[in-house]
C-alpha cells in the first residue's frame, strides 16, 4: 500500500498530533512549507489562538537577500523567537507537521533556538 507525498505527510500529521498539544505555557510551534514560502505559528490549542506569527513574505525579511531557502527559513525562525519572546513566550513545543525534520524545518527550527526559544 503505497502512498504519494501528501496523503503520507497527512498520516504522520495525524499521528504526531494525537500527541503534541500546546498549552498556554507551553505552546506549538507549526510549521507549514510551501514550493516558494514557509510559515511558521505558535498556537494555544486549548484556547485556539495563534499567538505569534512569522513568515518568509513578513515585511521585516522581504528586503533582504538570501543565498538559498534554507538561510531565508533560518531568518524566519529568529524572527518568530523575537516576537514570540516579545509575548512572553519562552519555551514550547515544536510540531514539524508530516515534513521530515530536514533541510528547511531544521533550519527553521535551529532559528527559533538561536533566538532563544526552548524545545
Amino acid at each position: 500500500m503505497s502512498f504519494d507525498k501528501v496523503k503520507r505527510r497527512e498520516r504522520i500529521k495525524r499521528r504526531v498530533r494525537k500527541i503534541v498539544s500546546g498549552t498556554a505555557e507551553r505552546p506549538r510551534i507549526t510549521v507549514f512549507r510551501s514550493n516558494k514560502q514557509i510559515y511558521v505559528q505558535v498556537v494555544d490549542d486549548l484556547a485556539g489562538k495563534t499567538l505569534a506569527a512569522a513568515s518568509s513574505v513578513d515585511k521585516e525579511l522581504s528586503g533582504k537577500e538570501f543565498k538559498n531557502k534554507i538561510e531565508e527559513a533560518a531568518a524566519v525562525g529568529e524572527l518568530l523567537a523575537q516576537r514570540a519572546t516579545k509575548a512572553g513566550i519562552a519555551s514550547c513545543v515544536f510540531d514539524r507537521n508530516g515534513y521530515l525534520y530536514h533541510g528547511r524545518v531544521k533550519s527553521l527550527a535551529d532559528g527559533a533556538r538561536k533566538g532563544g526559544l526552548n524545545f
